[in-house]
């Protein structure tokens, strides 16, 4: 088109239907108040004069453009047009609100409800007399003008709103319209309006979803009545569940999926477990029979007791399997392990699901391939909206280091949390709402209509498929026993439950649907029911049969190995060099910060003789040294780019334009990938996203840093139910690292302790190294040894509690020679184990202490007459678990004279390492000598929040230790 076509081409004729009704309606107030239309219409308006006249679809020929002037100053008095039936006109637009409002509101009239419990919605909004339409003004308007979908046989505005009633009204009910994106709102309405997606079921499609939901029934019914007083958490009520899992792992497995990742609570649990991933029947029934003390408690059924490996509950448990299609395996499905922390789980298979969809073998960032994974999250209705690491989990959605290209959601909602109703448990209408403030479709279904949760299942696919995010299907049924199967429900819902008692399953239902249309005769429903019951029958007669083999189910567990101490950390200083100058290498073109240029610049010559490394750059030397052996690495935090004390700086941002560059991503000696992500403000669910990261991808050494160690708080489930006790509960090993800043600086309660305490109190079992260091080096030799574990039976987390203040502290950085001969020493004593025995003979007593209280002593040591304490020692324990008892005893034995052993820390007396430390260093003590502590005294907060009261009692602590006079708070041994 020529610009003088350009110019004088009329827009009007792009506009059609309601969008042409709605430009009409702006051009009237125009012509009586131009303020009235916003600045684009009227723009319009003056330029090209007034659009097309309506009169029941028909337009008018070109109108011919007035000047400025003109429009405005015919405004006031111009008059509508004859040609223009204004009356018309607000019946068009009235009539596209009301659709607007039928696809806006249509659910609240929708028939999602199986019991009937739920009060009547107020639908007036959908009535067409609310905007003063009667059924002859429908009538006379062409369906086009209201729907822009309607197909060619609904003709007009009557039967074209009629028609959408029925749609938006119906057993599957939409919430679309929250949608920001204009393209994918308007792909969902056409979806839903259109009478051909999804395809209807075939006959055999039919009959297999008949015997689907007999399974999933009968399977319930079987273990009721056989393990009686066991509880199972039933899926009765939501049976849909099970085959609209199906129907997912059909769908995203044809689409190219290699690994679909599940997580769910135990709701239901049992029947996905055998008929999602195949667990056989057999093996349920061996756990149930074989339950401890069965005939007496209503066992949990713990599964399998040996040293290391405590088991867990059956109905907390996962297990995966090979999805085939033929011989062709097509997928592997995964249920991941969860506690009765229900949606804590959630985070973890988003981080399973990320690992899955990511190329870590090349170096630079990895590739990520969304089609590659899976996620599928089902959730409890009471849990989705009440539990707020839901909300964490879902701001994943579009975040760049944590995104999956969309988490198929599912709330199994009974409408029940525990024993609250609804109206007790949430503050909104559906349970789904929360998913609405994340751009997220939602469809109710009622779980008594089985076909129309399988279409909204095909639409939730095909949505993710094509737009690469999420989808919630809000699958809504009941609870047809109490929580579990030994609650009396009617003492807590008389109503509901008298309806529950009366109420067919949805396998009766639809088996009657079935026949009602023909579909399937009574004689093939009695043969379906007959086959499945016969397969139980035959399951549990086959594990009577053999009730008196060995009943141990599975496999022996050891507890965690200890760490091979000889693993090599140390690197060649001519690698070292070579590394240490391509870190300092920037793309042309690249604007550094000047003055963070002339600090990174400084490292140049850290390696020299009489130089040293500081602990950003001891952590950066470890970062590429463990990419040149091949190991990937992911770091996350809330400032991990820059480090929360601006001491990383590992992700460079051009200060010209901002671009972001790390020298990680084109080291030549990489081998792997180096991915470093800024979470968003969350603890909770990025550490569950990075530990199920770690477990998908055991070869890859996962990072994560609080922003100080007392945020950590706030993730303690993670810590609690995955990260220390998962290899015990489920055999499910872990390498990653946790990096907890910590120490006493004045800076009052939430900044100073990471509750180091807790940590000590969770160690058992081999089951983690918590380690609390004071070099450089050290960190460098056990960041490589954590890095060597990975993928062994060795590996397991690391907790570290990360400095503060000795980031950038001379004392804390080490020489060049201690990285490339040196190797990581649990404990450090200050002092030489070589001197002569006189020298050993004068002490009398032994400093025990951990972290930044030892810089603090070597300080106020630095500035004494060194020859004044010849009765002292002081050893550093930088690794507190697993205790390092050969270590310190050594040490011990070395001064026959000692009379007392001081553990000196900076936290009050009731958190720290003291409660943990004080009986494993008695157990060792000489029998003279006694166990003394010097420290706060107990409190319940961690920190004073003034800093002169914080100075007093640090200076104390100090003088105390250093004191020659016998410590007075003690702890006599013998």
């Amino acid at each position: 088109m020529s610009i003088h076509d350009e110019r004088n081409h009329s827009p009007w004729q792009s506009y059609y239907g309601p969008n042409l009704g709605y430009v009409q309606e702006q051009y009237e107030r125009f012509l009586t108040d131009q303020a009235s239309v916003e600045v684009s219409l009227r723009e319009l308006f003056v330029r090209f004069g007034a659009p097309p006249s309506v009169s029941l679809g028909a337009t008018s020929g070109p109108v011919a453009k007035p000047s400025a002037q003109q429009a405005a100053a015919a405004a006031p008095a111009v008059a509508v047009s004859g040609e223009i039936d204004a009356n018309m006109l607000k019946k068009v637009v009235a009539a596209h609100q009301l659709m607007l409002n039928i696809r806006r509101y249509g659910h609240l009239a929708a028939d999602i409800d199986p019991l009937g419990l739920s009060p009547a919605a107020d639908t007036k909004l959908l009535e067409p007399e609310t905007f003063g339409l009667t059924q002859a003004d429908l009538t006379a308007i062409p369906a086009s003008l209201i729907w822009d979908n309607a197909p060619a046989s609904i003709v007009n505005g009557w039967d074209a709103i009629t028609r959408l009633r029925e749609i938006y009204s119906r057993s599957a009910a939409y919430e679309f319209t929250h949608i920001h994106d204009e393209n994918e709102r308007n792909w969902l309405h056409k979806q839903a309006e259109s009478g051909s997606f999804p395809a209807p079921l075939s006959p055999r499609e039919r009959s297999a979803l008949l015997e689907r939901l007999m399974e999933v029934e009968y399977f319930e019914n079987f273990l009721h009545r056989t393990f009686v007083g066991q509880k199972r958490f039933s899926i009765e009520g939501v049976d849909m569940l099970v085959p609209v899992l199906d129907e997912i792992v059909r769908a995203v497995a044809h689409d190219g999926a290699h690994n679909i990742l599940m997580g769910m609570a135990h709701r239901g649990r049992l029947n996905v477990l055998t008929h999602v991933l195949g667990k056989p029947y057999e093996k349920i029934f061996s756990e149930f029979h074989h339950a401890p003390n069965k005939e007496h408690i209503p066992s949990e059924g713990s599964m399998g007791i040996n040293h290391g490996w405590t088991g867990d509950v059956k109905y907390h448990l996962g297990a995966d399997r090979a999805f085939k299609d033929g011989e062709t395996v097509r997928a592997r499905i995964t249920l991941a392990n969860n506690p009765s922390h229900l949606e804590f789980v959630n985070p973890v298979v988003e981080g399973f699901t990320r690992a899955a969809q990511e190329d870590r073998s090349k170096r630079g960032m990895p590739e990520q391939d969304v089609t590659k994974a899976v996620t599928i999250c089902i959730h409890g209705d009471a849990a989705f909206i009440g539990e707020g690491i839901v909300a964490e989990t879902l701001n994943f959605n579009k975040l760049q280091g944590y995104r999956n290209g969309g988490t198929l959601h599912i709330i199994a909602n009974n409408r029940l949390g525990f024993t609250t109703n609804s109206v007790d448990s949430r503050s909104t209408h559906y349970a789904s709402d929360l998913a609405k403030g994340f751009d997220i479709p939602i469809v109710h279904v009622n779980a008594d209509e089985p076909e129309a949760c399988l279409a909204a299942v095909r639409l939730a696919c095909e949505y993710r498929l094509r737009y690469n995010k999420g989808f919630v299907i809000d699958l809504i049924g009941y609870r047809r026993f109490g929580h579990n199967e030994m609650d009396d429900p009617e003492v807590t819902q008389p109503l509901m439950y008298a309806k529950v008692r009366n109420h067919p399953t949805v396998s009766v239902l639809y088996g009657q649907q079935l026949q009602d249309a023909k579909a399937i005769s009574e004689a093939q429903v009695e043969e379906l029911r007959q086959r499945t019951l016969g397969k139980l029958q035959a399951a549990y007669d086959a594990v009577k049969a053999n009730e008196n083999q060995a009943k141990s189910h599975n496999e022996q567990h050891e507890s965690i190995l200890p760490v091979n101490e000889e693993i090599r950390t140390a690197v060649p200083s001519d690698m070292l060099r070579e590394i240490n100058l391509e870190l300092l290498n920037r793309p042309e073109g690249f604007t550094e910060y000047t003055k963070l240029q002339r600090i990174l610049q400084r490292r140049a010559t850290a390696l020299n003789d009489g130089e040293k490394v500081d602990w950003a750059h001891a952590e950066a030397l470890a970062f590429a040294t463990i990419l040149a052996d091949g190991t990937p690495i992911r770091l996350s935090g809330q400032d991990s780019e820059r480090g929360t004390f601006a001491h990383r700086n590992i992700v460079l941002n051009d200060n010209v334009n901002a671009a972001k560059f790390s020298p990680l991503h084109i080291l030549p000696q990489a081998k792997a990938s180096f991915a470093v992500h800024n979470s968003p403000l969350s603890e909770t669910a990025v550490l569950g996203f990075e530990y199920g990261y770690n477990v998908f991808a055991p070869d890859t050494f996962v990072i994560w840093e609080a922003q100080y160690g007392d945020f950590a708080n706030v993730a303690q489930v993670i810590f609690d139910q995955f990260i220390s006790a998962g290899r015990a509960k489920w055999s499910q090993k872990s390498g990653i690292v946790v990096m907890l800043p910590h120490g006493y600086e004045g800076q009052g309660p939430e900044h100073s302790s990471a509750r180091l305490e807790r940590f000590l109190q969770l160690s058992a079992d081999n089951n983690w190294t918590v380690a609390n260091l004071t070099t450089s080096a050290q960190y460098f030799h056990l960041l490589r040894k954590q890095a060597a574990t990975l993928g062994t039976e060795q590996v397991r987390p690391l907790v570290l509690m990360a400095p503060k203040s000795l980031i950038r502290n001379p004392r804390v950085a080490s020489h060049g020679v201690d990285f490339s001969e040196g190797t990581f020493k649990p404990v450090m004593p200050q002092f030489s184990l070589t001197e002569s025995k006189d020298k050993k003979d004068k002490v009398k007593r032994l400093l025990l202490c951990t972290g930044k209280v030892a810089i603090d002593i070597e300080e106020a040591l630095a500035s004494l007459n060194a020859e004044d304490f010849e009765w002292l020692r002081v050893a550093r324990v930088e690794q507190l678990y697993p205790f390092p008892h050969a270590e310190i005893e050594r040490i011990v034995k070395q001064f026959d004279k000692l009379e007392e052993i001081v553990w000196v820390q900076e936290e009050p007396q009731n958190m720290g390492s003291w409660s943990f430390m004080e009986p494993r260093i008695r157990a060792l003590a000489p029998k003279k000598a006694a166990v003394r502590y010097v420290g706060r005294p107990d409190r319940s907060s961690t920190a004073s929040g003034h800093q002169e009261v914080h100075a007093a009692e640090q200076k104390w602590i100090i003088s105390t230790a250093l004191n020659g006079k016998p410590v007075e708070t003690s702890l006599i041994r013998g």
